[in-house]
């Protein structure tokens, strides 16, 4: 008798009248899609019954008519391009900043202690309130949108490398001091695995806060990018234009975080929490 003949005589029957179980709907992306279909119609009504004038808040379907008119100009890829080249690069050197201080400051507890206080002073500081000092130093060009990305981003990532490698298992250290591991071996096999899933959660937040802040330095300060064209079509009168520049930013933002989301899953596959949401 072969293995398949096997398999087909253990299988166990399916019962006559029982029907099999039927597949569940995707209801976290069905109710989704519904609150976006509800905010919209929302949206639609307020201003065509006169809650608010519509030329303060004109309808959905007139944002997005303008909206899709966008994705067909030049000039609206070049913002959007020049927004995502700020963001890029400000948020890759808070990343490197933040890594690089974060193991050296978060392995020594001398270092710890010296700079708490420091690190507690600036940490609350906004970072909208250095845009005076932005333009004192940069003008209204890209760095100085570069300057607010990256004092705001760096603190997303350094405060969650420095619990992640205050995090590492004193037995293991001290197993891989036993075993001969030198300093570097030690961070790259004990510390940097334990502190990998904190410093991913770090860039995700820091990915989503370096976009505001490259809009915000855009709309106020008036560099190259989306914000300026936001305030750009506010003062135009071009209100339609405005929100459809708005919901492009929210767009971008939302890409972004699908994007974080998936690189944090494929990096942290091995680890506990991504594994137990994969499952749920």
């Amino acid at each position: 008798m072969t293995q398949e003949a096997v398999t087909a005589n253990t299988a166990a029957p399916i019962p006559r009248g029982r029907k099999q179980p039927a597949k569940k709907l995707p209801s976290k992306q069905l109710l989704g899609i519904a609150g976006i279909i509800g905010f919209l119609l929302l949206w639609e009504l307020v201003p065509r019954v006169g809650i608010v004038e519509p030329r303060f808040l004109p309808p959905a379907s007139e944002v997005i008519a303008a909206l899709i008119t966008d994705f067909g100009l030049t000039a609206f890829w070049v913002a959007v391009g020049e927004t995502m080249l700020a963001w890029a690069i400000g948020l890759v050197m808070a990343i490197v900043l933040a890594v690089v201080l974060g193991f050296i400051i978060g392995s020594s507890m001398f270092l710890r202690k010296f700079t708490n206080s420091t690190v507690e002073f600036l940490r609350p500081i906004p970072s909208v309130a250095l845009i005076p000092l932005a333009v004192l130093l940069f003008g209204v060009k890209i760095e100085s949108t570069l300057m607010l990305v990256v004092y705001a981003s760096f603190w997303q990532v350094f405060i969650q490398v420095l619990y992640g490698v205050a995090d590492v298992d004193n037995v293991a250290m001290q197993t891989a001091k036993s075993y001969g591991l030198g300093a570097m071996a030690r961070v790259r096999h004990v510390v940097f695995p334990t502190a990998l899933p904190y410093l991913m959660t770090g860039i995700r937040l820091a990915a989503s806060v370096a976009l505001i802040l490259a809009i915000t330095a855009e709309l106020v300060i008036g560099s190259p990018g989306l914000g300026r064209e936001i305030a750009l079509a506010q003062s135009g009168g071009a209100i339609s234009g405005m929100y459809a520049l708005v919901l492009a930013t929210g767009l971008i933002g939302v890409v972004i975080n699908l994007v974080m989301r998936f690189i944090e899953r494929k990096t942290l596959s091995w680890h506990s929490s991504i594994r137990s949401e994969v499952i749920v």
